[in-house]
């Protein structure tokens, strides 16, 4: 949700700015006024550029999102480790395990499947962490997995836009025929390239965030298995 609310925010934003874009002074002879940045390099992509436009301000919301929350003092307060090692120092399991339920997160989920589990030995303890550590890592990889379906996906959006804008200047040739002149062409055109431009403009940042991303949170998932594994290394050979 937060994630769309900044979406949405950013989308007001590039709309204000194409309202106050004003075109550029005429250049040379032309009668025709050149056209503004916007109209060159976001409306001139029609429908499918809108979609695409769209996509950019999905993929900065999440990379913002992502950049605010990949983090392991985000994922598992310090403060709540310093707490549960409180309770193992005295061994107070029970009352660690209803915190590890009452703060449900990467580390107290992990050790919440431990605890129960203390009687049975080490080896059980571990196997039942490695299996909910193993479903929690899944878990932030497919929070971040929607940054690589934006970034797949908008260069295809901007193949479908070129496409369709040459479709549309060869439907052209074919209607008007030997009289046909550049600027006939000139939309369909500028619709092929602006949409390949757009898809690729937002494709690239998305691609190269999510792999930073996956990066951070392979890092974060080692970090959190190696906090667990302190916790309950005390009970080894218990």
């Amino acid at each position: 949700m937060k994630a769309m609310r900044m979406a949405a925010v950013a989308l007001i934003a590039i709309a204000a700015l194409g309202f106050l874009a004003s075109p550029a002074l005429a250049q040379g002879t032309t009668e025709e006024p050149a056209k503004s940045w916007f109209e060159s390099y976001v409306s001139a992509g029609g429908a499918i550029g809108w979609i695409i436009v769209f996509m950019s301000f999905v993929g900065l919301a999440l990379i913002i999102e992502h950049a605010v929350n990949i983090k392991r003092d985000k994922v598992v307060p310090p403060q709540l480790i310093d707490e549960i090692e409180g309770m193992f120092e005295n061994e107070e399991y029970q009352e660690a395990l209803e915190l590890c339920e009452a703060e449900p997160n990467f580390l107290t989920n992990v050790l919440a499947a431990a605890l129960p589990k203390i009687n049975q030995g080490f080896d059980t303890m571990k196997t039942a962490m490695a299996d909910v550590a193993e479903e929690e890592a899944i878990k932030l990889q497919q929070k971040i997995s929607y940054l690589s379906l934006v970034g797949n996906i908008a260069p295809m959006m901007g193949l479908f836009g070129t496409v369709t804008g040459m479709i549309s200047a060869f439907d052209t040739i074919a209607r008007v025929g030997a009289a046909v002149t550049p600027a006939d062409l000139a939309s369909g055109i500028s619709q092929a390239l602006v949409t390949t431009f757009q898809g690729l403009l937002v494709a690239i940042p998305c691609t190269v965030g999510y792999f930073i991303f996956r990066n951070k949170v392979v890092r974060v998932v080692l970090e959190i298995n190696a906090i667990a594994d302190e916790f309950v290394e005390r009970f080894r050979g218990k």
